[in-house]
């Protein structure tokens, strides 16, 4: 049987620290969250390896240091409101609700959304409302947010966020216009989203955010 709370350990040690994340509090989340929670019930043993897991039609809980490094570029505070867009079955909404005072986890695709319902509370992360609906909407009900976080790639930049942040918000996402793929951290610049990339990363572009294919002469 997987003994979670040192998987959980080697994940931080080997995986989040050696990647240069260095924030305490990001760190005792990580050790805290029990991510077995948050994965299909066969892959459980492989809650804790260093890769994205399949959680079902295409979409993934992104590797524990891509989630790590997103969330610390984004300077997520205690008093922080933040909207997790395609929040999957929730483990990302976990590690941020014990950096943040309040997280809106948005997921469009029924059957996560109802997971992450139930593994959020199992977690301890009552303080996460989940709500359903497009993920390229967003969520401005609750808004306007401090920090926004796009779980995955998008291959556009996400403009439509724009009037959801804050003057002094952050939204981190994986910004694949090509082959390659950037971590980045945007912020608002005259009404509009200025980015600059963070790190190098990979991950499947979330639902929505493919580009239009350009017109061939």
């Amino acid at each position: 049987m997987l003994d979670t709370t040192a998987a959980r350990r080697m994940m931080v040690d080997c995986q989040v620290r050696t990647a240069d994340v260095t924030n305490p509090d990001l760190i005792d989340a990580m050790l805290d969250v029990p991510r077995e929670l948050f994965v299909p019930k066969p892959l459980t043993d492989l809650a804790y390896l260093d890769s994205d897991i399949a959680i079902g039609d295409g979409r993934v809980l992104l590797k524990p240091m891509v989630l790590a490094k997103l969330i610390q570029a984004g300077q997520v505070g205690s008093a922080d409101q933040v909207l997790d867009v395609g929040c999957g079955t929730g483990y990302s909404s976990a590690i941020l609700a014990r950096l943040a005072g309040s997280v809106v986890a948005l997921e469009q695709d029924a059957s996560l959304a109802a997971a992450a319902k139930q593994a959020l509370p199992a977690a301890g992360a009552t303080q996460v409302t989940v709500v359903t609906g497009p993920l390229t909407a967003g969520w401005p009900a609750s808004g306007p947010y401090d920090f926004i976080l796009l779980n995955g790639a998008t291959e556009v930049t996400p403009e439509s966020y724009a009037k959801q942040l804050k003057p002094s918000g952050r939204l981190a996402c994986i910004y694949k216009p090509g082959p390659a793929a950037k971590a980045m951290i945007y912020r608002l610049a005259e009404g509009r989203l200025l980015g600059r990339p963070v790190f190098d990363a990979a991950a499947p572009v979330l639902p929505g955010f493919v580009a239009p294919e350009a017109f061939v002469f």
